[in-house]
């Protein structure tokens, strides 16, 4: 069993304020003492943001096989907050390794990336006043999945929705978050 990370790529920011040397290697320290050999971390990120009396800390990892962990915390202390953070990523990668390796599947397929089109009707009126801007656009990458895995990954982030491509039908799906709590599917029906 892997009891280090070696030569783990790990990058600290600071938002609004510079970061102390003991600070940062307090950070380093930390992200380095995780010592789960799943899921397999690839990269780290630490982002120490202060606002007023508000020191928050978020981690995010970047780990084999297309996983993403991030989790926040907030307290009066940038270090107490690093801490807090620290324990919400070991929570959440052991409660990672656990659920795959009670349900691994094979996958099959490839990737996919779906790339944003924009259409446009014909014989439509366009009123420039009344058109939306497009304030963004990302490329997603599609994985094949089955749904249960999909709701891991969006129980593992903070993001609102996951596009992946379900492996019982290689159809396209969204999975996203309900305001009332719990998640909604969207599949694809072509006529």
């Amino acid at each position: 069993m892997q009891i280090a990370n070696v030569n783990l790529p790990i990058q600290v920011t600071g938002r609004r304020f510079n970061i102390s040397e003991p600070m940062k290697e307090y950070a380093i320290k930390k992200v380095e003492g995780l010592h789960l050999d799943y899921p397999r971390i690839i990269e780290a990120q630490v982002i120490l943001n202060v606002e007023k009396y508000r020191h928050i800390a978020e981690v995010i990892l970047f780990c084999a096989n297309h996983i993403t962990i991030e989790a926040e915390a907030e307290t009066t202390d940038m270090y107490a907050s690093i801490d807090q953070a620290m324990d919400k990523i070991a929570r959440r990668m052991r409660k990672y390794k656990t659920r795959i390796m009670r349900q691994h599947r094979p996958r099959k397929g490839e990737v996919r990336h779906v790339s944003e089109q924009v259409l446009t009707i014909e014989g439509f009126e366009e009123f420039p006043e009344s058109e939306p801007n497009v304030l963004q656009t990302e490329q997603y990458p599609v994985k094949p999945m089955y749904t249960d895995e999909a709701v891991l990954q969006l129980e593992m982030s903070s993001r609102q929705f996951v596009v992946f491509q379900n492996a019982k039908t290689d159809k396209v799906n969204v999975l996203y978050r309900r305001k009332e709590g719990g998640f909604g599917l969207i599949e694809p029906v072509f006529s």
